[in-house]
């Protein structure tokens, strides 16, 4: 087991959430055959396991963003990443708890006084919840103006801004939280007048990033921390260089050669049998654990697959 084609056998005994992007990115199969796969995400597996866990309010954990890693919000960034159905009501219903609970229910004084406040790496998760989700209001024009506004000189963001001392750099963690949920916003918004504002940001972003080879000092060119280089799944808040080559790959961003150290970075963790592992994990309650440190991660591999994919275009 080693190339793409021998690795697509046992991807393919895995989850669901793993199976139909196996279908989608890997073989290509027809959009009929790997949606039809997605949507057993809420049938069987963790999507299912996930889904039968939420509380009678409609939200998960006893909490709205916290505690970690049970919160409705983490539950919910993780159903996204597992690819159950946009239009699943119930989750629907808890993206809007989290909108109307962090936030506030219309875009009104409360709201943008809450929204001020509030930390970027979390506002990011919600633009990313509510649009996966489908949550289409003037909040969310609220969300997208807010994140654009608060934008560092260097061209990304930190969530530390507003506080004191003033950070005079972006935050990796911050930018791609953010990142996220533009992303999110822009995949499910076709047409709206801040797109291209948002088209802009995102394009600073990823040349910070680049400057950087995503993981080392723009200065001194060594590894700014260690924890960057390994390869964590669910990553949770945290920035590591897969999700970074992740991001890269989903908006098929031209070759550069600064993303070549990350991506040595990827080649050196791969096992001898072909995978890839989960390296480590952060601390915090799990309902359950999806896959155990140290062996092989058919999360990891499918990612680290589809990012070689594209790179090796």
């Amino acid at each position: 087991m080693g190339s793409t084609n021998e690795l697509i056998p046992w991807l393919m005994d895995g989850d669901p959430a793993i199976r139909w992007q196996t279908m989608r990115d890997l073989q290509g199969a027809p959009a009929k055959r790997w949606q039809a796969e997605q949507r057993r995400t809420l049938k069987e597996g963790w999507g299912a396991q996930l889904s039968a866990l939420r509380s009678p309010d409609g939200s998960w954990g006893g909490g709205i963003y916290s505690p970690k890693w049970t919160s409705t919000t983490y539950t919910l960034l993780t159903l996204r990443a597992i690819g159950i159905p946009r239009d699943h009501l119930p989750a629907q219903r808890a993206a809007a708890l989290v909108l109307d609970k962090q936030l506030g229910r219309t875009r009104d004084d409360v709201f943008m006084l809450n929204l001020a406040a509030c930390d970027r790496c979390v506002v990011g998760m919600n633009l990313s919840i509510a649009a996966y989700f489908g949550i289409r209001d003037a909040r969310m024009d609220a969300i997208v103006e807010n994140l654009l506004s608060e934008m560092m000189p260097d061209g990304a963001w930190n969530c530390r801004r507003p506080r004191r001392p003033t950070p005079h750099h972006s935050s990796f963690h911050t930018t791609f939280n953010v990142l996220e949920g533009l992303r999110e916003w822009l995949e499910t918004t076709p047409r709206h007048a801040l797109r291209n504002a948002v088209l802009d940001a995102e394009k600073s972003a990823l040349e910070f990033m680049l400057e950087h080879r995503l993981f080392k000092s723009d200065k001194t060119g060594k590894i700014i921390n260690y924890k960057f280089t390994l390869l964590s799944y669910p990553h949770r808040w945290y920035y590591n260089v897969l999700r970074g080559l992740v991001y890269f790959a989903r908006v098929n961003a031209p070759h550069d050669e600064r993303l070549q150290d990350a991506i040595e970075v990827l080649n050196s963790r791969r096992r001898a049998d072909g995978t890839w592992p989960v390296q480590h994990k952060y601390p915090g309650r799990v309902f359950f654990e999806m896959e155990k440190v140290g062996g092989p991660s058919r999360w990891n591999t499918l990612q680290a697959l589809q990012v070689l994919q594209w790179w090796e275009r």
